[in-house]
């Protein structure tokens, strides 16, 4: 994989390459163990249900490294890409509702998915813990406070492969799931919390979740084709 920048270009490029990243390792754990991953620590604030302040500060600097204020769009957060992601880890997707979690926990294949035994909200909470202690252990202080330049070179070197986490979750396996998430918070229904006022499909020019555009066909043929965004609250 290149060393390109992530900026916006970069990030859009290589959209199948974060969900390709999520390799299958295992990783066992006791029941009580799990148990304590999973137990939630207090929200940042009344905006979040799920990211404490350690989490919240991580995922904030993450989001806004990876989609920064541009003349595209907005930053990540402005975006409400973090509230996306907190939503998404305090509901039935961050539980693993459906995700199968009786084991037996065996190294996978890349073809076979998610293998961890550990809910999406369990892999965050352990996954960021570990990255902030790789970025204390590297630079001295945690992801949200080193320069622009250092997390550059932690997010590069972490998309490649060459971060692994001691005592921790497989770190590309966490990178995998981050990177998707950020990539559904730009670009999901509003609805969910993220795409804030449309900006990720106006930006590529998507006209949203009507799906009935066929008699504009022939009437465009040729031509630039512009409507109205419509998002899922629209419509009711």
């Amino acid at each position: 994989m290149k060393n390109e920048p992530f900026d916006r270009r970069a990030f859009l490029k290589s959209a199948v390459a974060g969900s390709a990243a999520a390799v299958t390792v295992s990783l066992p754990q006791s029941a009580d163990a799990q148990q304590r991953a999973a137990a939630a620590a207090p929200p940042a604030h009344p905006g979040y249900t799920f990211l404490n302040l350690e989490e919240a500060a991580f995922v904030e600097a993450a989001v806004d490294h990876m989609i920064p204020a541009d003349a595209l769009s907005p930053k990540g957060t402005d975006l409400g890409v973090n509230i996306y992601i907190d939503r998404a880890l305090a509901g039935g997707w961050g539980k693993g509702d459906r995700l199968y979690m009786q084991g037996p926990w065996k190294t996978g294949t890349p073809s076979q998915g998610y293998q961890l035994p550990l809910t999406p909200a369990e892999l965050y909470r352990a996954g960021i813990k570990a990255a902030n202690a790789y970025s204390v252990k590297t630079y001295g202080k945690t992801f949200d406070k080193i320069t622009q330049a250092q997390r550059e070179e932690y997010l590069l070197a972490w998309q490649a492969g060459k971060v692994s986490f001691e005592g921790g979750p497989p770190a590309r396996t966490f990178f995998g799931m981050l990177y998707q998430n950020v990539m559904e918070g730009m670009f999901s229904d509003p609805i969910y919390g993220g795409n804030r006022d449309k900006a990720g499909w106006k930006m590529i020019g998507f006209p949203g979740v009507i799906a009935t555009h066929a008699q504009n066909i022939e009437k465009f043929r040729d031509k630039k084709y512009v409507a109205d965004t419509v998002s899922i609250s629209d419509m009711s």
